[in-house]
């Protein structure tokens, strides 16, 4: 394999003086505003772009989780993780909520914004995916799984993915959910973990889903091959591995380290690129990556923005 080189320095850290951990973040539209959550009550935005903190919003009632900012301009819908399993459609303008949208009986899991339009998915603990339009609190589609889903919209809108039960990945194009999956991909089922979450890469190829156990894996979209494992993740307490890939779909950011894939003879090899080691009090718990060249990394408490720079 070549191997490659590249440094990862930090460019700003954020420490909010509420010191509560943190639990998810999103990136806005084109990279330009973000969002970290403390568990439970609150969260910060931030630009992106100037790495300033923009406002602090409380969500005491309700708690934050899963948030995922829409095509409107300042908007999100979120998860609950207090009181009910009810999805929220929030303004961050005027921290007002334009709508909720009822109907899941246990934890929402998974949620999934869809590239095009105001349509979105989630998954629950209930064992049902539900499509949601943002005009209306009325469910649009429900389909009731046999097990723990994670989902998520391919980068064209038109189908989305479904993994079930932590051992079988399904597609369903979005115009005939309602008549089952169009491919079933069968996995090894790994009693060690759960999946955690599933993304496409942004050239709709790939799927990578992520375990709280102690590996990711990476599967052709098309065939369900499985095209790598990345392991070697000591991962006792069943921390949920974030995963994301670079805009270009050429790199994958990983909790514990970088890797790069690219194609050989017309198939894709996946090279391990380069190792980020934090040490174990402040082992980080989310990744992500805008749309620029801007890396968002949140540890515990801190959030940290990172500049990668590669070397040729």
């Amino acid at each position: 394999p070549t191997a490659c080189s590249g440094s990862f320095p930090v460019a700003k850290v954020f420490r909010e003086e509420h010191r509560a951990r943190i639990n998810c973040f999103a990136s806005g539209p084109n990279g330009g505003g973000g969002s970290s959550w403390g568990s439970y009550t609150l969260w910060s935005t931030w630009n992106c772009q100037n790495s300033k903190p923009k406002r602090t919003l409380y969500s005491k009632k309700y708690g934050v989780d899963l948030i995922r900012y829409t095509h409107a301009a300042n908007t999100v819908v979120y998860s609950s993780n207090k009181i009910d399993d009810t999805i929220r459609y929030l303004s961050l303008h005027d921290n007002k909520y334009i709508r909720y949208f009822p109907g899941h009986s246990k934890r929402v899991v998974a949620l999934s914004m869809s590239p095009v339009d105001d349509t979105f998915i989630s998954g629950s603990l209930d064992k049902t995916i539900r499509l949601w339009d943002l005009r209306s609190p009325n469910c649009q589609g429900l389909m009731h799984l046999q097990g723990k889903p994670v989902c998520s919209f391919d980068p064209e809108g038109l189908i989305f993915a479904a993994g079930v039960n932590s051992e079988m990945v399904k597609l369903y194009d979005l115009r005939s959910f309602d008549k089952g999956p169009f491919a079933t991909f069968k996995m090894q089922y790994d009693r060690t973990c759960e999946w955690t979450g599933l993304k496409f890469s942004n050239d709709g190829k790939l799927i990578l889903i992520s375990t709280n156990g102690s590996f990711i894996r990476l599967i052709d979209a098309f065939k369900g091959v499985v095209m790598h494992t990345f392991g070697g993740y000591a991962n006792s307490k069943a921390v949920t591995l974030e995963a994301s890939f670079t805009p270009d779909s050429q790199f994958i950011m990983i909790d514990s380290y970088v890797s790069h894939y690219t194609k050989r003879n017309g198939i894709n090899i996946v090279l391990l690129w380069i190792t980020i080691r934090l040490n174990s009090t402040s082992a980080t718990l989310l990744v992500m990556l805008t749309s620029g060249i801007t890396l968002h990394s949140n540890c515990f408490n801190d959030c940290a923005f990172w500049l990668p720079t590669i070397d040729d």
